[in-house]
């Protein structure tokens, strides 16, 4: 077996584990992105994939925090389903742009008609734009996967304390601060420049390429068979002596 087909024999074993691996953790309804920012708005996606092999995904209920509750939610139509936002009164209302809000959105739920159904292999996304957000923690969206042969799974499982993930997790919006931008180093002048330049560069190809050539003459050279005048034995003569 050539060095091209083991590597590439090795890439394909290598990317097949790496799938295998990575599909059980990805099977399962997620938010992205999960991470936002404290105060502001965001728009989030639902992802949801069908994990079963014979029965498709018809329905999906997402449900917010009720303790914290979202001023203004707007849903992004699918085509071929229908979204539903209920809403349920506050305990204590909320305030936005200066005025009150009782009551805000509790729960989304997002119905196939009967030619959209999530199918076999297929995923589906559903977007929803959030604001104002919580000023820090997380936001657990607990959703509900409905199937077309009557199972539900329940994706309501809350992230545990010592990071492992739960068998059902639960989507998770994480409301935290961008990162500081790292300010960019000033551009250093040739004064004080101790690396190469481009003259020190350029003298360094081509003392290489001088290395290289002679090199390769040396191999031509060493490689040519010899004369045969020059192989040919020399034989000893007397050399008379000189007279007094």
């Amino acid at each position: 077996m050539t060095l091209l087909k083991r590597s590439a024999l090795v890439a394909a074993v290598v990317g097949g584990l790496t799938l295998a691996l990575a599909a059980p953790a990805a099977a399962h309804v997620t938010v992205n992105p999960n991470t936002a920012t404290p105060g502001g708005y965001t728009k989030v996606t639902f992802r949801v994939p069908n994990e079963k092999d014979s029965a498709d995904t018809t329905k999906l209920e997402v449900t917010l925090p009720a303790d914290q509750p979202i001023a203004s939610v707007s849903v992004k139509p699918v085509p071929g389903w229908t979204a539903v936002a209920v809403k349920s009164k506050l305990a204590t209302p909320i305030k936005s742009h200066d005025s009150e809000i009782t009551e805000a959105v509790s729960k989304i739920t997002w119905t196939a008609d009967a030619t959209s159904a999530i199918k076999p292999g297929q995923f589906q996304e559903f977007d929803v734009s959030l604001g104002p957000l919580p000023d820090s923690g997380q936001m657990v969206f607990k959703a509900l996967q409905t199937y077309s042969d009557g199972e539900i799974v329940r994706w309501i499982d809350e992230p545990s304390t010592d990071g492992t993930e739960p068998d059902h997790p639960a989507p998770v919006l994480k409301i935290a601060a961008p990162a500081a931008a790292v300010p960019a180093a000033a551009p250093s002048s040739s004064s004080d420049n101790d690396g190469p330049d481009a003259f020190g560069i350029a003298g360094l190809v081509a003392g290489l390429l001088a290395l290289i050539l002679a090199l390769l003459a040396f191999q031509r050279t060493s490689r040519k068979p010899a004369s045969p005048a020059a192989s040919a034995p020399v034989s000893a003569e007397k050399v008379p002596a000189a007279k007094g």
